[in-house]
């Protein structure tokens, strides 16, 4: 038996034989095209080429392309489970030229590779042609030797493909595989052809033509190829089954399936174990692919999957998650040739197990109130609107899992009244909005979020995507289009931008249209909670509603950005390590420049301390781990030990991130913490921590702030910098600087000692030819009286003059006053047997009040204050003798 993986790389190995570049599977969130919720074919990641928006360093490519049809106009969901072809999930073999070879060379490939590679009788393959398209009639006939009655022309659009209304289109050629005639059905174009004997494998597109809007179609100067291979349908004609759900890939899940429910997988059960094995793939790939289940958009489409299959799994009696159970399983099946699912297994099954965990309560109140409204119902009458909606809105129950588990019964719902009750509660949500105290301006929001949804984020993967412009802002006030020079706020479908929230900036970047138009983005707030409000200005051009648009972010920016975030964390830990459990974030920037981390701490951070958590942070950095990303709920998260931020919000599911190994306790990780930012793939690209600064917030809290990567290594290299200049200034070796720096401010400090004592003794009247003491006392009122004016004396070392002339005296008032850059600084002091006839604090003032002060402090005895104005110091010293009462 010829398996899944033996025909993906058949295929892949034909075509890189046929020097065509082997391209990866592109992930099943769209990025060049906004107007698809899921990538739902193989030439999507391809499609800028074919337009000619993006040329590549290649002209032909071949790929196994990842695909989901499950929402929109491509929605297969109900449909899986009870055909024997439909899937949510498939991959699709291609081979495309662009604007390389075209219809011979793509269809002797096909022909070879069906018939002398995978070794299909030509006695049962018919291919088709578009009825005007006589050059494929004649390879066909020429290159397989078909005869011209299984070379059948068909007139309907079934053999003309197009990308739009407009742009690339041109006529196909299918590949038709016959079962057998115990199979019904007949060739395609005939009256029985929609029976399951003659089954399509292959569909080349001949991209010859474009349209215009006025209907007319011109050639291509560079016709190219699209065909499209269903890996499922050829692996069944392969293996020789008619049914994909018989391949091996879908028997070992449905195998795993019959094994943990214990049911058979025929009969009644039969489409049960069908929709587990082909949502498992969905699900699985989905949430590799960075997609979480929410309530909005890609999310709920990704929720809608999973709890049918949960549904069909609760049917089958099983009261344990069994897709989480499963997906390791698949993970081993498909991990070969799609490693993101090795890289997502642990999200993979964790999300698995909080969803299957979850519904599994909400499941068994909505069908008993599914169960009692039914009861109410006559035979076959249909579900009223509102019933189907309070399941909705109570249960979680999406309609089109309502309708499933209603179509055994052969029941309906009433689709009308169910909307209008959507309506009447988003209307009720809009009044409760505008009368809750909220601003006019925010109340734009509310409405913009009510007529388009959340914007899905794309940026945890991408870092750059196609949308579609919902919303343009400006002054408060939406309008149709903006042009060059106006400040917007744009609202997009999707969006790589990560809008500030939980201490991580905006991102910044550009978004342009296809003509040229181009806004600078300079930052991104969530608006009304689920909108992203890209910020910025109109560089060029027009910018204009429901226009696709190119989002792309500033690649460095983020990079930068995930490091300061992703530290954090790190620093966390090793903060709580050092310091104690009693640490907890305050509060934090993450910006690209720097980070900044506030902790609860009664006391500055010491050297010592700072280094040992930067050695710490320093030592994960080195093991270059990955960065670990889960999906769980709050309370699980909570319990098992990740962090949670005190009074910040979360919703019932969270985002875990793991980071490092512990650096004390081995097999245990070294941060474990909840958060919805950005960060690094892995621990390395941090690159370095380093702290530059720790300071006070307020009492109890301590704030670091610190730098990584290239930032850190050139304030490091800064550092150094002014270390070798200083050195060199000292003449001596940066070894020795430390000591040399100590023995400079010893000496200094002797010679400042010494040069204080000598003005004290100038002061005093001592030496250097000075007038003696005798000569510079006078008597006021009586009373002895010392008044001096000192440049250059501190306003520290007047106290000591003060009692040094107040001892000479014996009995008398000494006043001091020491003039520097300008300003003057007052002490005076009264001898014990003045006090009390004479106030120092009185006199002190009345000098003060001259020089430009206000008030003065002390006691009776010494008193100092100080004034602006230094030029006026002898006048200060006469104010004092007039309040002596000279």
């Amino acid at each position: 038996m010829t398996s899944l993986k033996d025909i993906r790389s058949q295929f892949l190995d034909f075509f890189a034989a046929r020097d065509h570049h082997i391209a990866p599977s592109a992930p099943l969130v769209p990025q060049n095209d906004p107007t698809l919720m899921f990538v739902n074919a193989g030439m999507v990641p391809f499609k800028n080429i074919f337009t000619g928006a993006e040329t590549r360093d290649y002209v032909r490519a071949a790929s196994s392309q990842k695909c989901v049809r499950a929402g929109g106009k491509h929605n297969d969901l109900d449909n899986v489970g009870y055909t024997a072809r439909h899937h949510t999930f498939f991959e699709m073999l291609g081979n495309f030229s662009f604007g390389d070879y075209f219809k011979e060379e793509a269809i002797d490939a096909a022909w070879t590779l069906v018939h002398k590679e995978f070794g299909l009788p030509a006695d049962r393959l018919t291919v088709t042609v578009y009825h005007t398209d006589d050059d494929a009639f004649d390879l066909w006939r020429k290159i397989s030797g078909l005869p011209e009655s299984r070379i059948i022309r068909i007139a309907t659009n079934d053999n003309f493909w197009a990308m739009g209304d407009t742009g690339p289109c041109g006529p196909c050629s299918e590949i038709f595989y016959d079962h057998g005639d115990h199979i019904p059905g007949g060739p395609p174009g005939s009256p029985d052809e929609d029976g399951d004997r003659f089954v399509e494998i292959w569909n080349l597109v001949f991209m010859q033509f474009e349209r215009h809007a006025d209907g007319r179609e011109v050639e291509l100067p560079k016709p190219s190829i699209d065909t499209g291979m269903g890996l499922e349908r050829i692996a069944a004609v392969l293996q020789g089954v008619h049914d994909n759900y018989d391949v091996d890939l879908f028997k070992t899940l449905i195998a795993a399936s019959v094994d943990l429910t214990g049911r058979p997988a025929e009969g009644a059960d039969k489409p049960a174990h069908r929709v587990i094995a082909d949502h498992l793939r969905a699900t699985s790939f989905l949430i590799a692919d960075g997609v979480g289940p929410s309530n909005e958009g890609r999310g709920y489409v990704l929720r809608r999957i999973m709890r049918r299959a949960m549904r069909y799994a609760h049917g089958l009696g099983s009261r344990d998650p069994l897709l989480a159970r499963l997906a390791p399983l698949l993970v081993r099946e498909m991990g070969g040739a799609f490693p993101e699912l090795q890289r997502a297994e642990t999200l993979i099954v964790e999300t698995l197990r909080s969803e299957e965990e979850k519904f599994r309560s909400l499941l068994d109140r909505g069908l008993k109130l599914l169960d009692e409204e039914t009861a109410k119902l006559a035979d076959g009458a249909p579900l009223p609107g509102d019933a189907a909606f309070r399941l909705y809105d109570t249960y979680g129950f999406p309609l089109d899992l309502t309708q499933d588990a209603l179509r055994r019964e052969g029941r309906s719902v009433d689709v009308e009244g169910f909307d209008k009750a959507m309506a009447a509660q988003k209307a009720a949500a809009r009044a409760a909005w505008a009368g809750s105290g909220d601003t006019a301006d925010e109340s734009v929001w509310f409405d913009l979020r009510s007529d388009h949804g959340a914007t899905d984020f794309l940026g945890y993967i991408h870092d750059a995507a196609d949308g579609v412009v919902q919303a343009i802002v400006v002054d408060g006030k939406p309008v149709e289009t903006a042009k060059q020079g106006d400040k917007v706020e744009i609202i997009v479908n999707q969006t790589p931008f990560y809008a500030e929230s939980g201490g991580q900036v905006g991102d910044a970047g550009t978004i342009a249209t296809d003509d040229g138009a181009e806004i600078v983005v300079d930052d991104v707030k969530k608006r009304a909670g689920v909108l992203h409000g890209h910020i910025g200005t109109v560089k060029k051009g027009t910018i204009r509603t429901g226009e696709s648009v190119h989002l792309a972010i500033d690649v460095a920016r983020r990079a930068r950005i995930r490091a300061n975030h992703s530290v954090t964390h790190l620093a966390h830990a090793a903060l709580r390590d050092v310091l104690g459990d009693h640490v907890a974030q305050k509060g934090s920037l993450v910006a690209p420049d720097r980070m900044r981390f506030d902790i609860t701490h009664p006391k500055a951070i010491t050297p010592a301390e700072i280094a040992q958590v930067e050695a710490r942070v320093n030592a994960v950095i080195r093991q270059n781990t990955p960065v670990e990303t889960r999906i769980m709920p709050y309370d699980d998260a909570v319990a098992s030990g990740a962090i949670a931020l005190f009074g910040e919000k979360y919703d019932d599911d969270v985002r875990v991130l793991t980071m490092g190994d512990s650096l004390d306790e081995p097999g245990k990780p070294y941060s474990v913490e909840l958060c919805g930012g950005t960060h690094v793939r892995r621990v390395g690209d941090i690159a370095l921590f380093k702290i530059i600064g720790e300071s006070a917030v307020s009492a109890g809290v301590r704030r670091i702030e610190a730098l990584t990567g290239e930032a850190a290594r050139a304030y490091l290299e800064e550092q150094a910098a002014l270390a070798r200049k200083a050195s060199d200034a000292l003449k001596t070796t940066a070894e020795d600087l430390p000591a040399r720096i100590e023995a400079l401010v010893a000496e200094r400090k002797k010679l400042e000692r010494e040069l204080a004592e000598a003005k004290k003794q100038i002061a005093l009247g001592g030496g250097g030819g000075a007038a003696s003491q005798e000569e510079e006392v006078a008597e006021i009122a009586g009373v002895k009286f010392m008044g001096r004016v000192l440049e250059g004396v501190a306003a520290k070392d007047l106290r000591g003059l003060v009692d040094q002339a107040k001892k000479k005296m014996g009995s008398g008032v000494a006043a001091f006053i020491g003039v520097n850059d300008g300003k003057a600084a007052l002490a005076v002091g009264v001898t014990d047997d003045l006090k009390d006839r004479l106030s120092a604090v009185d006199l002190v003032r009345a000098g003060a009040e001259t020089v430009g002060g206000k008030g003065g402090g002390g006691r009776p005895d010494m008193a100092q204050a100080g004034g602006p104005d230094g030029a006026r110091a002898s006048d200060a010293i006469k104010s004092i003798e007039r309040a002596m009462g000279a």
